[in-house]
Formats: structure tokens, sequence, C-alpha cells
């Protein structure tokens, strides 16, 4: 009880500030955050009619919705007193579950709740805006506040049957305390609070030894764990077949893994599709313009982005996580349902990120702990989450489709391969070897990091560039091998041990691959990308070189587009000077996470010397070059794709990650302990450290405050990001009744 009550007594003053920050967020919600209850409690809430007068373009029906007849008249009026600057829209359905997607409400023939509206006053006119019918607080408009006559617009289609039955003004909206609000807004103050340039965060070691630490380490995976549970539980309890076909149209199909899991267990490398007998028989299947006159005749199916080859159906993807994910669960399954079940890709992708989550974090963990003397706590973890955020870790939990699985894969794998790869290079590692007088390397650290990065070839290849790094961080091991007739035999063993451990491993992972390629295309390096039916003729399409440098740009500095709505940010337009694959991006990756730049500090010589490992620097240093060679390969290669940042932006964050850790270290560094006994003879050299120490901690203190703030920063436009209307999967289509949920914060 009396270790409680001093440690309570020494945090004292700490506790009293997050007290009073915790009342004043209560206040903020209270006052400024339902300004719209207190500006409307005067309101008459009185209605001119029970029904609003409708034009011409809106037909009431008999249980109280409204359907489009005409959009160019298409409106309900209403008379405003005055009294209030609102007006309420009222919904004709009971509220629906919130997380009920508009897909799910057209299958079911229900009106539509997500609605596009406009409110005009006295002939003038306001921005569009949108509310949905499951979120009543969405259904309050702002009106200019004085007497007039309101007109609604229903901006929807004809014909589309809308959840709305009246508008009325005069309205008083309800006091309002949202709690994910307040915990939005505590969360963000404790997080500034936790990480200010004078907490105990910043002062206490990173010790990859602690127990303490190595339990908030375990904490943090158990609660990824928890959550990547919950979205896989509700993946599969929801699961739908995925497939959508159109009359006359392609049919999108976002079951790749699954169907090729299914060729897997049946023993074929192609996928078991209906065939199309009109698309083997003419001369060029590859070519939009043949494809659409065949789709206009009827003549199908065909696949959207699906690979034909010889009258069969496969799949570009990587063959390794339909392999060890989709095959099992399909197996497994089978024993409760027969034939088994369909492992959904959103299920694939939560259990794929939190592999990469966990292993990436042990890398930079790793790195941070062989490289930076005196690392804090604080600096770890920003550093940890500058990693993340460069990974587009984001965006691929947004989008956890079929596209995502490479990604993640190959991210998951390549972090863990370089775990291991820089755990050889450790010196208390067992099962070490020697060559010359080059540091010992671990055989099997090096087997396993071998294995996990020839695994990219399988998931994603262009990751597979990361094995040239073993040239850097194995390097001086392998320049003794330019000695090696006159090594002592004991020597050349070790030499052939650590090239077996790093060959070996390699060749057992790419070569049944390289095989399943020859079976399918004839070639151990084709990957059937060229023969997808996709937007283009992939077989003699070629990228314009002077799109490069325009790609390159947005790539790294698309600048962020702001908006005055929610959320604050909008679709940057990206020309180009000829066509291309082109995905609406909201920003480039330094725009989206700026502390990215950090990266740049590794070229200082005050960060270099900070960096003490020999080993491990140039290896990270020499992840720029590669990040810069794979930037330029997917601009050229695959055009201007959001989730082509991953292949690089992984690389540069772990340099920036790096680099943070480095400027913003402890304060108290072993380099003042080398100079004690100077001090001690000199008096006068003691005042020069002084003043050395002065200086560096008036300069501590506002990087550290720097990193923070662009971290925080970072975090927020990934928030925001996420609700952006016109990205792809947009949550106004996905999820409209999250996105009104969030909105509603900010709306009035």
């Amino acid at each position: 009880m009396n270790i409680f009550k001093h440690d309570f007594d020494r945090h004292r003053p700490m506790w009293i500030a997050c007290a009073l920050i915790l009342a004043a967020i209560a206040v903020i919600e209270v006052v400024p955050c339902n300004l719209p209850f207190w500006t409307s409690f005067g309101a008459s809430t009185d209605s001119v009619s029970a029904v609003n007068p409708l034009g011409s373009g809106l037909r009431r029906q008999d249980d109280g919705t409204l359907t489009v007849t005409d959009p160019t008249n298409a409106y309900m009026e209403v008379t405003a007193d005055g009294s209030s600057p609102f007006v309420r829209l009222e919904a004709t359905t009971p509220p629906l579950h919130k997380h009920t997607t508009k897909t799910e409400l057209d299958s079911d023939n229900m009106p539509q709740t997500y609605v596009h509206v406009r409110l005009d006053t006295g002939g003038a006119s306001q921005a569009g805006q949108s509310v949905d019918t499951r979120v009543a607080h969405s259904l309050y408009l702002r009106s200019p506040g004085h007497a007039a006559t309101l007109r609604l617009w229903i901006q929807e289609p004809k014909g589309t049957a809308i959840a709305i039955s009246a508008m009325r003004a005069n309205v008083r909206v309800p006091f309002r305390f949202d709690v994910w609000r307040f915990v939005v807004m505590a969360a963000f103050a404790m997080l500034l609070i936790a990480f200010r340039p004078h907490a105990a965060l910043w002062n206490t070691r990173l010790d990859t030894g602690s127990r303490p630490q190595r339990l908030a380490f375990a904490g943090f995976a158990i609660c990824n764990a928890i959550l990547m549970s919950t979205v896989v539980i509700s993946s599969i309890r929801s699961a739908s077949p995925g497939v959508f076909h159109e009359p006359r149209g392609y049919t999108y199909d976002f079951n790749q893994y699954g169907h090729l899991a299914d060729s897997l267990i049946q023993g074929r490398t192609w996928l078991d599709l209906p065939q199309s007998d009109a698309l083997a028989t003419v001369a060029n299947p590859y070519d939009p313009a043949v494809r659409e006159m065949m789709l206009a005749k009827g003549e199908g199916p065909m696949y959207w982005d699906y690979v034909y080859r010889s009258g069969h159906w496969y799949s570009y993807f990587g063959v390794l996580p339909a392999l060890f994910l989709f095959v099992p669960y399909r197996l497994i399954t089978a024993i409760f349902v027969p034939g088994g079940l369909m492992l959904p890709a959103q299920a694939a992708t939560a259990v794929l990120l939190f592999a990469f989550i966990i292993c990436g974090s042990l890398l930079i963990i790793r790195i941070i702990s062989r490289t930076v003397p005196h690392a804090s706590l604080a600096s770890t973890i920003l550093a940890l989450t500058l990693f993340l955020l460069g990974s587009n870790t984001g965006y691929l939990s947004f989008r956890m489709n079929f596209y995502s699985i490479p990604f993640a894969a190959s991210l998951a794998v390549s972090a863990l391969g370089l775990w291991f790869w820089i755990g050889a290079t450790m010196s208390h590692t067992r099962h070490a070897v020697t060559i010359g007088n080059s540091d010992p390397l671990s055989w099997p650290h090096l087997m396993a990091g071998s294995c996990f990065i020839a695994a990219n070839f399988g998931c994603r290849p262009t990751f597979t560039l990361v094995a040239l790094l073993a040239f850097v961080l194995f390097g001086p091991q392998l320049r003794q091998l330019r000695n090696l007739r006159s090594m002592r035999r004991s020597d050349r063993r070790a030499a052939m041990v650590v090239l077996c451990s790093i060959i070996i491993p390699a060749l057992i992972v790419v070569a049944p691959l390289t095989l399943y390629n020859m079976l399918r295309f004839g070639s151990a390096v084709d990957f059937g990308e060229r023969y997808q039916i996709t937007v283009a003729d992939m077989m003699h399409h070629h990228m314009a070189t002077m799109n490069l440098l325009p790609s390159i740009g947005y790539y790294l500095f698309l600048p962020l587009r702001t908006s005055p709505d929610f959320p604050f940010l909008s679709i940057n337009p990206t020309p180009l000077p000829t066509w291309n694959y082109n995905e609406p991006m909201i920003g480039g990756l330094i725009a989206l996470c700026p502390a990215l730049l950090l990266a740049a500090c590794m070229a200082l010589p005050r960060v270099r010397r900070i960096m003490n490992d020999s080993t491990i620097r140039p290896t990270v240093t020499a992840m720029l070059p590669l990040a810069l060679a794979l930037l330029v390969f997917d601009s050229l290669k695959g055009g201007l794709g959001w989730r082509y940042m991953v292949d690089f932006g992984w690389l540069i964050a772990i340099p920036a990650s790096t680099a943070l850790a480095a400027i913003t270290r402890c304060g108290k560094e072993h380099s003042v302990d080398r100079h004690e006994t100077l001090v001690e003879q000199e008096p006068l050299f003691a005042h020069v450290i002084a003043g050395i120490q002065h200086l560096g901690g008036s300069i501590r203190y506002p990087l550290r405050l720097i990193a923070t703030l662009l971290i925080v920063f970072s975090l927020i436009v990934d928030l925001l990001c996420m609700f952006v209307p016109g990205r792809e999967d947009a949550l106004t289509r996905t999820n409209p009744a999250l996105y009104q949920s969030v909105a509603s914060w900010f709306k009035l």
C-alpha cells in the first residue's frame, strides 16, 4: 500500500494534469460540440403542415417513402419562421443495423437509406451533402436561420426510392454526448501527454531484456491479435459469394485465392471456372475492343482481372498465401461442412497484416537496439508508429480484399526474413561460424532468413529484391571469400556453411515455384500478368517513359488537397502525359507521412556517429536506393496505384524510423562518461562539457516535440483518408452509416 501511495505522490502533478485535460475535453464535448443544441434551444418546433409540398419529380408511396420520377424536379419545400437555424429530415423506416451496407439494402429491395441532398434557401443554392436515415444526427441540416422558404433537392437517379418522408423546419437539435468522440479526443490528448518532451518515456532506455518492456510488447501483440480475431470472425460469419455479373458485361469474382486453393487441392494449375468458347477462337482475346464486341453479343463469361491462357483461367497472384491459408481452411472446414468453405479474402488479409505488424515491430526494435545507443522507449514507440504508417498499413487495413493479400504477405515474410538475417550477426548467437577474421554468423538464422525472403517469389515477386541486402549485411564475410584458396581448412568449411545456409533454403523455396510457373506458362519467371483480362492489352502495352517523372513525383510528393467539409481531405487529380493505370490518390507518400523525410538524416555525420554498428547501419542506408529502384519499376510497370506505395514505402520507413530514434534518444550519453577523467584533470574542460550538454538539451526537447507532432499529424491524416469519398472502396459506398456516424461529429 505504501508503494502505491509513494508512486501516486510522485506522479501527482501528472495525474492532476490528466484530470484537468479530461475535464476540459468534457467541456468541449458539452459546449462547442453541442452548439446546435444551444443555438436551437429557443426553436418554436412549429410545422406549417404535416405533409411537405413536393415537386413534380417526387412521388409519395403508400408506405411514406419517396420515389424520384424526374431528377430535375425532385424537391420538397417547407417554410421556416427563423426560430431555428436547422431543419430535420424524417425517416420512414426504423433504424437498421449501422453496419448494414448499401449493397445489402439494395439486394433486399429496400428503400435507399443513404441519400444525396441539397438545401436551397430563397433560390440561393448551398453545397450538396449526404444523409443516412440510420444515423439520426445526420438528418439535421443547417439552414440560414431566418424566415424563408426552404427547398430540399433529392440528388438521386430516376427510379430511386428513398427512406425519407418529410422535412421539418423550426426544429430543436437534441443534446448528444458522443462517447466515441470523447474517447478519440481523450486518446489524442493522452498521447500528447505521454510523449511530451519531459515525459518519463523519453528518459527510459530501450532494453530488450527488460521483463516489463517484454510484457508491454506482449500486451501490444495481444491487442492486435484480438483485433485480428474480431475481423476474421466477423468476415467469416458475414461471408458472401463475392461474384458480380451483369448481362453483356464482365464477371467480377473477388475469390481468386479461393479458386486457386481449390485448384491446388484438385491437383490442377488452372482454375475451375466456366470457359468461353468464343474467347478461345479470337485471334487476340486481350484486346479490350474485341472483348467489348463479344460482350455486346452476349458471349462470355469473361472474368475481370483474371489470366486467360490457352483456353483456361489462371491467377497471376502468388500461390503461397493460397497454399498456406486458403487450402488449410478449405480442408479443415470440410470436416464439418461437405466440400468445405472458402476463406474470405478479408480474413486472410487480417491474418497476414497481424503477422507483419508483429514481425515488422520486432525488426525495428532489433535494428534500433543494435544501432542506436541510449534509444528511449518514447523514440522507439514513435519509430514503430512511423514504420507502420510509412509501410501503408492503414491502406491495407482499409482495403482488405484480395489485392491486399500479396502485399501483406510479402511485408510479413520480408520483415521476418530480415529479422533473422540481422539476428545472424549478433555476437551471442548460437551455432555461429567464423570466416577468417570477420564476425561470426549463425547458420540457423541465415537459413531461416533466406527461406522467408525467398518466399516473396510466391507472394509478390518485386519484394525479392530485398535479397540484395545480403551483399551489404554480410559484406565482411563475403569479402573473405576472395581469399578462399589461401584460407585454412576450417575457414573454407565455415565459408561453405555460410554459402549453403543462404543459397540452399532459397532454392528449396524458389524451385517449386518456378516449376509451377513452367507448368502454367512455360517460363520459370512468367507469372501470367501479360495475359490479364483488364483495361489494356498487356501483351502489347508498354508504359510510356514520359510518365516516369510525373509518376515518381505523384508517388512521393503529391500534396494533400484540403476540403472545408468532413473529412477535410479530397482526391487529388494526377494527370499524366499519356494514358496509364491511375488509382485515385489523396497524397504522395511524403505528404501522407512527412516524418519519412528523416530517412535523409542517415547521411548526416552526427547520425552516422550515433549509429555505431558498422554492420547494420550500411544495410539500413542501402534500403533507400533499393526503394528508389522499386519506385522506378512500379512507375514504369504498374502505373500509378496507391497500393504500389507498399513496395517501396516500407524500405524508406526503416531508415526514417532508425534516424528518428537516433536524433531523439535519451539525453545521458556514455560519451560524457568517457571524459570524466579529463574533467577531473582540467576544470576548463568541465565548463565546455557543461555547455555542450546544455546546448544538446535545448535542441533535444524541440526535436522530441516536432517528432511527436509529425507522427500525430500522420495518424490523423491516415484516419481521415479512410473517409474520403471517391477513393477505392470508399465508405460512402461500402459502409455509409459508419461514414455518417463520424461525419456527424463535425457536420453542424
